[in-house]
């Protein structure tokens, strides 16, 4: 039972995802803001950042700070110290002559325990251009890719998942056959009981490798529900298992094969997409039109590029969206994650076969395929997929779109941009 206890456990904690990743209050908290309320900035523009440090919401006097600004993921072109006598101080930031974002990072070490936050201008956002290349054969590669896909078998099998089944919703464990021969895709699948046709809905994961739970909660307003991992493995093991697979044989997937576009991992991830909505669409409690795709990070990604590749889905919500405009670094800014030719990657990967291989991978090129209605989400301190990325992708969108901007959010998300996203799915896939 205690076994059994942990595992629900870390099945909920799984599936909540960015829910859970809002940082943590602390005693000690150091508020860093552009002076422009919306963060934005002309090109040419100066900016200061205001900083303020407080404890139990009073302004913490004669503290020493840290502080660098620079262009995001770049070196900081600015690295000082200052005493805040009063507890705040406004930073002269400079500026930026062309479009991109300007962070200033600041740090305390108060009583041995050190903080970090900051703040992240952005100049003229919407007018940045991607950096990836579009390779001339792109479509044809995805059709390709598409058309051998075809000629395998959905052959899905659904196992019942009574402990997890509702009054309302049924619960299943699903595996496939995939693009690759002998190999599976596997997810998570909640129905409603309740005969009727439904739209449905596909659940991309983020980076890493775990196990799902699968979205009840959706279910029960009326959409069927299908949320799938990535690596060809049963998504309902013990916790143990996922935990040995990311720190041994799938540490590093993104990287594999990098060098070869037709055995890059990510093939068959892609292809994997596509499959989980062959599946969707067969089945005969789906209402044979509605049909979205949603994630983060990763997941975004994948949100983005599903919706390209597969004319049947009717629109995608997606927050912080990775792989985008990867090979900004080799440009001179930001590049996105897994950030391939950053620093620490760049000697390993700057060939001219990775290079090629990204161009048919990057989400950038996707975008500009998309036909159908899109919703995203992010801040302008995200870490992990610089903003730098993301608008290289979102300004390539041609389809109908919209953007919530949570200007201070990094890496994670409030629950009032979950509640939003849901909100903005239900209307689309149900009309109401």
């Amino acid at each position: 039972m205690r076994k059994l206890s942990f595992l629900v456990l870390y099945l909920f904690i799984q599936s909540a995802g960015p829910l859970l990743a809002q940082p943590t209050e602390r005693l000690i908290k150091i508020l860093v803001a552009p002076n422009h309320s919306d963060w934005t900035y002309k090109n040419g523009e100066p900016v200061k950042f205001d900083v303020t440090v407080l404890e139990n919401s009073n302004v913490v006097k004669n503290v020493k700070i840290y502080y660098e600004i620079g262009p995001e993921k770049m070196t900081p072109v600015k690295k000082d110290s200052s005493i805040l006598k009063e507890g705040r101080i406004t930073l002269d930031g400079g500026t930026m002559k062309t479009a991109g974002f300007l962070r200033c990072v600041v740090t305390a070490k108060i009583d041995g325990v050190t903080y970090r936050n900051l703040a992240t201008a952005g100049f003229e956002p919407l007018t940045l251009k991607p950096t990836v290349e579009m390779p001339a054969d792109f479509l044809q590669f995805w059709d390709k890719a598409k058309a051998e896909l075809a000629e395998v078998p959905v052959d899905a099998r659904m196992t019942l998942m009574p402990e997890r089944c509702t009054e309302t919703v049924n619960v299943y464990h699903v595996n496939m056959q995939n693009f690759a021969k002998g190999t599976r895709l596997y997810g998570i699948l909640c129905i409603p009981k309740k005969a009727g046709k439904y739209p449905a809905l596909l659940k991309v994961p983020g980076a890493g490798v775990r196990a799902y739970n699968g979205d009840v909660a959706m279910a029960e307003k009326g959409i069927i529900t299908f949320e799938i991992g990535i690596h060809g493995i049963p998504v309902n093991m013990d916790p143990t298992v996922y935990t040995v697979l990311g720190a041994g044989a799938l540490k590093g997937y993104q990287n594999y094969n990098l060098d070869d576009r037709d055995r890059f991992y990510y093939k068959r991830v892609y292809l994997g997409c596509v499959r989980a909505n062959d599946f969707l669409v067969g089945l005969q409690q789906f209402d044979g039109v509605n049909l979205g795709v949603t994630g983060g990070s990763q997941g975004g990604a994948l949100s983005v590029i599903t919706a390209a590749l597969d004319p049947r889905v009717q629109c995608l919500g997606a927050f912080y969206p990775a792989l985008s405009d990867v090979t900004g670094y080799l440009k001179g800014r930001a590049g996105g994650w897994p950030h391939y030719f950053d620093p620490s990657n760049i000697a390993f990967n700057n060939t001219k076969e990775k290079i090629a291989t990204c161009g048919y991978y990057d989400v950038v090129n996707f975008a500009k395929q998309l036909k159908k209605p899109t919703w995203f989400s992010w801040g302008f301190n995200d870490e992990t997929c610089p903003p730098t990325s993301m608008y290289a992708a979102y300004n390539s969108i041609t389809a109908p779109k919209s953007l919530l901007l949570v200007l201070e959010t990094g890496h994670w998300t409030y629950p009032e941009q979950y509640d939003k996203l849901n909100q903005w799915l239900i209307e689309k896939l149900t009309g109401h």
